[in-house]
């Protein structure tokens, strides 16, 4: 099968469509045909390779060569220990190495495609919608709030914003210019143009900031709370190297050791892969009450050109590479050890979007 591979650190030009060999589910894993696949902020950094990262991703050269993180595509096998999924299931979620034709995936890494969306949305969905969702419930996000998202329009910022207003919010968007009428169509209740207006000198209160950005100080973001007010620190700005970009990471451990003092919260978190949360995602997008925004797709051997339009850091949404279909024969299972599914989320416990939900850190 044909992957994309980085064998050294460097430019989007270090990424190379290779032949590997396909990948053989084990018991608790499925094997997925991958129809589609998108870029997030950690793609971009590993194969730049920064010293801040290397310490985990190998010192002189990448110890992992697969890129990519989220998927879209259709179950081929499963392994003896699946029950919930059977072949031919469409299926969305997260795996290193995910820019491939096929992928081997644990069966709680992944949730039934909503019918109501393409392959191409679908695979847009995975690490960025759940930092959203996740990091809205670091905020203990809930109905009646007022939220401010800073940062509205890249791939966690356009979730963010449906995910909100789904819990019955009032939310209040920032973004630039060119980016006020999709932050509207999203859903936003306000949307402040970062360009014309510094939000943080407005007289507004909010219960919930969810800032993907870090590009204000300690004081003006606590000014902008109430009383008991929480930020989340989700993110540190757009893709790629860019200047000032370690003094946002240092900025946000600093905000939340501070926070400790005073009322008002600044909180970090870690972004965790799990199938409640991604079933959760799946029925927001099934009730149209999230819609993935795509702004650009491209073919596999394109995957070098959408990272470093990528790296450029006015990408609106997300990117998603498009892996061409292969008509396969998903009724029938490769090997004996290979078992069908059934009961489909037979044990899944159906959840409210209005109802607080359990956090996941």
């Amino acid at each position: 099968m044909k992957a994309i591979k980085f064998c050294e650190y460097g430019p989007p030009d270090v990424l190379k469509v290779e032949e590997v060999e396909k990948p053989v589910p084990k018991d608790n894993e499925l094997l997925v045909k991958v129809r589609a696949a998108s870029l997030n902020f950690i793609d971009a950094g590993l194969v730049r390779g920064p010293s801040v990262l290397r310490w985990m991703s190998g010192l002189r050269k990448p110890k992992f060569t697969g890129f990519g993180r989220d998927f879209a595509g259709v179950v081929e096998a499963v392994g003896k220990d699946v029950i919930e999924f059977k072949p031919g299931d469409e299926v969305f979620g997260l795996k290193w190495g995910a820019l491939a034709e096929y992928v081997c995936v644990r069966k709680d890494r992944v949730a039934l495609k909503p019918a109501n969306i393409t392959f191409e949305q679908a695979g847009a969905v995975g690490l960025a919608g759940l930092t959203a969702l996740q990091g809205l419930q670091t905020g203990k996000i809930h109905a009646g709030q007022k939220v401010l998202i800073n940062g509205a329009s890249g791939g966690v910022g356009t979730f963010a914003v449906q995910i909100a207003k789904a819990f019955d919010t009032e939310v209040t968007a920032v973004c630039s210019t060119g980016n006020v009428e999709m932050a509207r169509t999203l859903g936003a209740d306000h949307v402040i143009d970062y360009t014309k207006e510094d939000f943080t000198k407005r007289e507004e209160r909010y219960d919930l900031i969810f800032d993907n950005v870090n590009n204000h100080s300690f004081s003006e973001r606590r000014r902008l709370l109430k009383p008991s007010g929480i930020c989340v620190l989700a993110g540190i700005g757009s893709a790629g190297l860019h200047k000032g970009q370690l003094g946002r990471i240092a900025g946000n451990f600093t905000a939340a050791w501070r926070s400790r003092f005073v009322d008002q919260k600044f909180e970090n978190y870690v972004t965790t892969s799990n199938q409640a949360d991604l079933k959760f995602l799946s029925d927001l997008v099934a009730e149209g009450k999230v819609t993935p925004f795509v702004e650009k797709t491209y073919s596999l051997d394109q995957t070098a050109d959408a990272l470093r339009y990528f790296e450029e850091g006015h990408a609106r949404g997300k990117l998603v590479i498009k892996i061409a279909a292969v008509v396969t024969s998903t009724g029938r299972l490769m090997p004996d050890e290979y078992v069908p599914a059934t009961g489909l989320w037979a044990t899944e416990t159906v959840r409210s979007v209005g109802r607080t939900r359990e956090m996941n850190h």
